[in-house]
């Protein structure tokens, strides 16, 4: 079977910033989806990176690998995907984080798994690996991405691709 990806919608954030990032009214025609992101903060400092589904932020639950080139960390925070670079990171350098969702129209819980990448000038490097586990027997017809402190820094981008097996 020939896999095929198609865009389904892509976000650019705006002059100001913006709250959050998200794709509303996802169609149930695809098998799996997957988000790619390039975001960044307006928070001075690496601040977390939240999802929400079905306008829900309950019912998420994960656990996360973390390294920063020198210490190795991990642990569970619910509906916790990655990390965003701050302003006080280099310059127009953004996080990049690809969160994949198989199956998102089963009526069974909804597995998950993200990579998440920061970079500040080659003196500070995180990466998170993570597996969630979202408790809901919806089908998955809203996203919403959230930084944890500020907001998404202009020219973040995020795109939602659908994806089927034809």
């Amino acid at each position: 079977m020939a896999t095929t990806y198609e865009a389904i919608a892509t976000v650019t954030v705006g002059s100001g910033g913006a709250a959050n990032i998200e794709f509303t009214s996802i169609p149930a025609t695809y098998t799996d989806l997957q988000i790619l992101a390039s975001a960044r903060s307006t928070n001075a400092s690496l601040t977390r990176l939240y999802i929400g589904f079905n306008g829900s932020t309950s019912g998420f639950s994960n656990r996360y690998l973390q390294g920063d080139g020198t210490t190795a960390s991990s642990g569970s925070i619910a509906r916790f995907i990655g990390q965003l670079a701050g302003t006080n990171y280099t310059s127009n350098t953004f996080s990049s984080t690809s969160l994949y969702i198989p199956n998102y129209t089963s009526s069974n819980d909804k597995s998950m798994s993200a990579d998440n990448v920061v970079e500040n000038n080659a003196t500070t490097a995180y990466n998170d690996l993570s597996a969630h586990l979202f408790t809901s027997s919806s089908a998955i017809t809203s996203i919403q991405l959230s930084p944890f402190a500020g907001n998404f820094a202009q020219y973040s981008t995020a795109t939602l691709y659908g994806i089927k097996n034809s």
